[in-house]
């Protein structure tokens, strides 16, 4: 017998728009040795953005892959900067260290695009600078080259 008044198909809340686009930086499997033998994880290295201005990382350890990636979605909502735009750029040359991981991100021309590596470009894209050059010049550990390029757009001011 069909059920007559069901507008969709199965069951469960209808799909509303995602405000932010996700992208799994680095995903690791992570072991502890205890006891009892090694005990595996997994860490997840998570962006979100909106493509205008808005974007946060996070990482998250979990069981399984979907629990740490869930988890570093949602601290990445936490961590949240805005970065300001001038002319489709950012506003001044900065340069930023964390770790062994240091870089550098320029204005550049209407029309230049992305030109950056790596984690750097993942994070670029996902806060929406159309314009700028950057470059990773220390190490090449993606999580602190996101968190030298977030803490980079942090400092900007207009």
């Amino acid at each position: 017998m069909a059920r007559q008044g069901q507008g969709r198909q199965g069951g469960g809340r209808p799909r509303e728009e995602k405000e932010f686009d996700e992208r799994v930086v680095e995903l690791a499997r992570v072991t502890r040795v205890t006891k009892g033998g090694k005990r595996m994880r997994f860490r997840a290295t998570v962006l979100i953005g909106d493509h205008k201005g808005r974007v946060g990382y996070g990482i998250g350890k979990g069981a399984d892959v979907a629990l740490s990636v869930g988890k570093a979605t949602r601290a990445a909502r936490k961590k949240m900067i805005t970065v300001p735009l001038v002319k489709n750029t950012i506003p001044y040359e900065v340069r930023e260290k964390f770790g062994a991981a240091e870089i550098l991100i320029k204005p550049a021309p209407e029309g230049t695009g992305i030109k950056a590596g790596g984690a750097m470009r993942a994070v670029l894209e996902l806060a929406g600078v159309p314009n700028v050059v950057g470059k990773q010049l220390g190490g090449a550990n993606k999580i602190n080259n996101v968190k030298a390029t977030m803490e980079a757009l942090r400092r900007l001011r207009l």
